[in-house]
Formats: C-alpha cells, sequence, structure tokens
C-alpha cells in the first residue's frame, strides 16, 4: 500500500498559507516544513508534539507524514453520503465559568480548526479555519485509542480474539513473568491493568513522555519493567503505553499491520472520503494504538457514523459484535467516565478524545455527531477545553430540543 496522496504543491501553499496567518516577518521563526525539520535535527526545537510552539504545531500536526514513518489507510472511492443541510446555530449559548457565550464565539478562537455538526447523515454546521479545509488531515492523537477499541470488536467478531476475558500474554507472551501475567483484554480496553504509568504530558521524565510512542519490543520491553501498583480492574489509570500495547495484541491477534485492518474493515468498506495515516514506530514499523491516525474533519465524523450504527456497514453486514458500542459506551467497574476506550457524558453520550482538543462526540438520542480538530494552547486543562466541552454539551442540548 502506498503513502496518501499529498503533493508537493499542496505542501508548499499550506506553509504559504501558515506563513501567512502567522505574519512571519524576517528574523521570525520558520514555519515551512523544511524549516521546522531542519529546526527539529538542530535540537533549537523538540521533535516531540507535546513541547512545540503552538504556530510549529500548526504544521507538525497537518503534516504529520513529513516528520515520522506512516502506513496509509485508503477509502474506496465511493463516499459515504453526508449531504449538506444548514441550520442556524451559531447563536447557541453555553458557560464557562459564569460567562456566557455563543457558538459564533466559539468558531472564532484561533485554537479551533475545523468544527462539524452531523444529524442523520446530514451536515447542518461545517466551518474551517481559513488554513484549514475539507481535505486538510489533521493529528488525532487519543481518539485513535477508540478506534483500536473499535478494531478489537471487529477482531473478537472475526475470532482472531476469542474473549475479552483472555489474557494479554495469551497474544503477547514477551509480557510473561511480568506485572500483566493478570491482565486481560478487558482490562487494557478499560485502562485498568492496575500496572505503574504515569501520563503527564508536562513532564519530559513521565512514561508518557519517554515511552509513550514506542513500540515493538522497545514498548514491551519498557512496560515489562513496570510494577503493579492495584489489583487488575480495580482502579483507572489513563495510560497511552498500554494503548499502544493494545495495538500491539490486535496486530498479533490479526496477523496484519492495523493499518491495513482498518482499511478492510471500516475505511474502505463504510466509505471514507480522504486518505489517512497513521504514524509507525518505525519505517514498516507497527501503528501506535494509543495515537495519532490523521483524517479529515469529515471522516471524523463518518467513524462517529459507523459508532452511531452499532458497526454495521449501508449494507447491513456486521463489521463489529451486535452491541459492541453498547458495551464500550457502558461505564467500566474503575471508572464510571471510561468504557472500552471512549470517554462517557451524562444520559448517554460519549466521545473520542485527543489531546489539544481532538473529539468525535456521538449522542445516539438524536443520532448527532460533532467532529472537532483543534490545536489548544495546551495539551490539556486549557481554557479552550473548558469551552470545548462545554460547546459540545450545549449542541447536544439544542439537538435534543428538536425532538
Amino acid at each position: 500500500m502506498g503513502l496518501p496522496r499529498l503533493s508537493i504543491l499542496r505542501a508548499v501553499v499550506t506553509s504559504v498559507l501558515l506563513v501567512s496567518g502567522f505574519a512571519v516577518a524576517a528574523g521570525k521563526p520558520d514555519l515551512s516544513i523544511q524549516g521546522i525539520t531542519a529546526r527539529m535535527k538542530s535540537g533549537e526545537l523538540s521533535e516531540s508534539p507535546l513541547f512545540l510552539p503552538g504556530a510549529e504545531r500548526r504544521v507538525v500536526f497537518a503534516n504529520t507524514e513529513y516528520f515520522a514513518p506512516v502506513r496509509g489507510i485508503v477509502p474506496s472511492g465511493n463516499a459515504y453520503p453526508m449531504a449538506k443541510d444548514p441550520q442556524d446555530l451559531r447563536g447557541i449559548a453555553y458557560e464557562v465559568n459564569g460567562e456566557e457565550f455563543t457558538l459564533e464565539d466559539f468558531l472564532a478562537q484561533q485554537s479551533l480548526l475545523g468544527f462539524l455538526v452531523v444529524r442523520d447523515a446530514a451536515r447542518l454546521l461545517e466551518h474551517y479555519a481559513p488554513d484549514h479545509a475539507e481535505d486538510t488531515r489533521w493529528i488525532s492523537f487519543s481518539v485513535t485509542k477508540s478506534v483500536t477499541s473499535l478494531l478489537v470488536g471487529a477482531a473478537l467478531a472475526d475470532g482472531f480474539i476469542s474473549s475479552l476475558d483472555d489474557a494479554v500474554t495469551d497474544y503477547l507472551p514477551r509480557l510473561r513473568g511480568s506485572a500483566y501475567d493478570t491482565v486481560t483484554v478487558e482490562h487494557l480496553l478499560q485502562m485498568a491493568s492496575g500496572v505503574a504509568w504515569n501520563e503527564d504530558y508536562r513532564d519530559p521524565e513521565s512514561d508518557v513522555s519517554r515511552a509513550g510512542v514506542l513500540g515493538g519490543v522497545a514498548l514491551t520491553d519498557y512496560l515489562k519493567s513496570l510494577p503493579r501498583v492495584e489489583p487488575p480492574g480495580s482502579h483507572f489509570n489513563y495510560n497511552t503505553g498500554e494503548a499502544n500495547l493494545t495495538g500491539e495484541l490486535l496486530r498479533a491477534a490479526v496477523g496484519n499491520n492495523a493499518s491495513s485492518y482498518l482499511t478492510q474493515k471500516i475505511w474502505d468498506p463504510f466509505g471514507m472520503e480522504h486518505d489517512a495515516i497513521w504514524p509507525t514506530d518505525a519505517p514498516q514499523g507497527g501503528e501506535a494504538g494509543g495515537c495519532c491516525i490523521s483524517a479529515t474533519l469529515r471522516d471524523y465524523a463518518r467513524l462517529g457514523l459507523f459508532v452511531l450504527a452499532d458497526g454495521a456497514l449501508a449494507d447491513g453486514r456486521r463489521v463489529l459484535p451486535e452491541g459492541w458500542i453498547t458495551a464500550s459506551a457502558a461505564p467500566s467497574s474503575a471508572a464510571p467516565e471510561y468504557g472500552y476506550m471512549w470517554w462517557r457524558y451524562p444520559e448517554g453520550r460519549f466521545s473520542a478524545s485527543g489531546i489539544f482538543g481532538q473529539k468525535i462526540f456521538i449522542d445516539p438520542q438524536t443520532k448527532t455527531v460533532i467532529a472537532v480538530h483543534s490545536n489548544a494552547e495546551t495539551a490539556t486543562g486549557s481554557r479552550y477545553a473548558q469551552h470545548l466541552e462545554a460547546v459540545l454539551m450545549a449542541v447536544s442540548d439544542a439537538m435534543r430540543s428538536k425532538l
């Protein structure tokens, strides 16, 4: 499978728009792809997106394939239709810290790149920043965890995984003799292994900073060294390393790379519109199950529609076991706010969420999906993140008021 199509012309145009949009003048940092690459190689910039300045992140997040090895995820060319049905939603009100705002205010925020509201497979509102467009891929970060969860469901339906009660070491024997001996597939999906892990994105010495992008033998060796701190299934601890481990388990079970399996099971047959990419730990290496698929905003939304269809294709063929989505969005015993790598919201709503403000928010009651591309000022805890969470609920509530 070749890499996704991205012409040199588009890359140049993107760079020009970014430079123009941020008013980069002589003596200011070079925000071209080539300039950022050179500054990373020289040590002037971190190679980790967690520690890049906002303007540089805006380039890297849209052009992952220039900064990391990737594998392509290819659509069929027959896109799942999402008719345009414009609705006047910009006046929807929301509140942050006692202050009132409208969706119009939110759409003007610099951190927002793309915002799409889809109900009953119709596009009610679609908004892009000036340097963003309907065919712009954008990194998803931990939204990918929810996609990996979908693929575990597909592997269960295909018989590659026999049960969620299977031990992790049944599929990854390298971990035998470690704290993972008593951890099951379900424990991984619920972030409840009980194995120590520090997910502090601000700490360069945290586990996620040191090992969040590891794969293969390097990943299993790192995780094998970690101690148990809680009984399996009893304690929730958000853990990108174990999401990546879930990707390792998935690939071991299906005997294929995750990108090809995603293409085969969802991207092609459901009708995604654009190529996507999934970073690997090395050229021709394995995908990180916990991070970083890059896809367009509309295909984020189509993933949400696939979930709303309970993992069935338009012709009725099932990709996921019946009831898998219900089980995925149900509260775990360790965390009522978390399911099988999906975050839970009040009254049956749930989302795939990634740092810096990436979202696929789903409300089954109204058949609404809200897809979001963002470049928030910090990975977590930003004021923009507060606005985004409030907006998601406000738009969802507005959809419910129309029932």
